[in-house]
């Protein structure tokens, strides 16, 4: 798989492209883009995959604070895994958010030398997302090139999409979020020191520090597992404030793995959610603490079998 920051100076050839952020991959992003892998075999063509970074939302509407559910390395692993064969990751400016919606067509993806564009149905381009799916259909026949617009995928009554798997995790909803993404819901971070209390409780914690932007579920208990040094260990997360410790405390990630040992400082996990297992709570005493803790461990083994 080719990654290209920039269009291309020259005509690359023909390309089936398929066009959106596809934060998190979920089902949806999957059908669009098997769609399009499809119809690049049919063709014998290259199938590309073009987005912008940072997330537009994070230029036109700041204010947001737009939480993202993949890192864009992870993006990226998943597009290797579908043997896309070209992903153009390029900048988004304020610049760029002027485009009108005719210019990208004709500055951007004609370049590109696109024959048939893969789109979702609430897919907007152009500034202001003034371009629709219907608005690029009739643009791609009057430069030589069709458009496919996915229709809505649902789950459980809900529509797929990026916002409702960030509404599912905010809930705590990991089955939701799974059933939406296809895969568990996975938050990546670096290990860093904490306060190290963990060890005085009998279950060590790694400390992880999520990467900027990503989207961080409701506070509570969740049974998870991490690949380290090809191998698979299993554990349990609190995310919270640790209020048995602490009256006002920012919010934390902490792992407990059930069987590592070793020193993981400084070292970037990616941490799937299995399942939430409880809120959390505050404990009176240390002995009630480490009481829950072993019945969070029974809990949470029994979700890996």
């Amino acid at each position: 798989m080719q990654i290209l920051t920039e269009l291309p100076e020259n005509n690359t050839g023909s390309c089936v492209i398929a066009l959106g952020n596809f934060d998190g991959v979920h089902l949806g992003h999957r059908c669009l883009l098997e769609s399009a892998l499809t119809e690049a075999g049919y063709l014998k063509v290259n199938m590309a995959v073009l987005m912008f970074d940072p997330h537009p939302l994070k230029i036109i509407k700041p204010e947001k604070n737009l939480r993202l559910l993949t890192t864009m390395e992870q993006r990226l692993g998943i597009f290797q895994k579908l043997e896309v064969d070209l992903v153009y990751i390029l900048p988004f400016t304020k610049l760029i958010a002027k485009t009108s919606p005719e210019r990208f067509v004709v500055e951007t993806l004609l370049p590109l030398g696109v024959i048939h564009a893969f789109v979702g149905f609430n897919y907007s381009f152009g500034a202001k997302g003034q371009g629709t799916p219907d608005d690029l259909r009739l643009m791609g026949k009057e430069y030589g090139f069709e458009v496919s617009v996915l229709q809505p995928q649902s789950i459980e009554s809900q529509i797929i999409s990026s916002s409702s798997v960030r509404r599912a995790l905010e809930l705590g909803d990991i089955n939701l979020a799974r059933k939406m993404l296809g895969r568990n819901p996975c938050l990546s971070g670096t290990v860093i020191r904490g306060e190290q209390r963990g060890r005085l409780l009998r279950y060590p914690t790694a400390n992880i520090l999520p990467e900027e932007d990503l989207i961080i579920p409701r506070c509570g208990v969740y049974a998870i597992w991490t690949d380290f040094n090809n191998q698979r260990f299993y554990g349990m997360m609190n995310i919270g404030r640790k209020p048995t410790f602490h009256k006002d405390y920012h919010s934390t990630v902490e792992a407990h793995f059930f069987n590592y040992q070793g020193d993981l400082y400084g070292k970037k996990l990616n941490v799937d959610i299995v399942a939430r297992l409880r809120d959390e709570h505050r404990f009176s005493s240390y002995d009630e603490l480490i009481k829950q803790l072993e019945r969070d461990e029974v809990l949470a083994k029994r979700h890996f079998g």
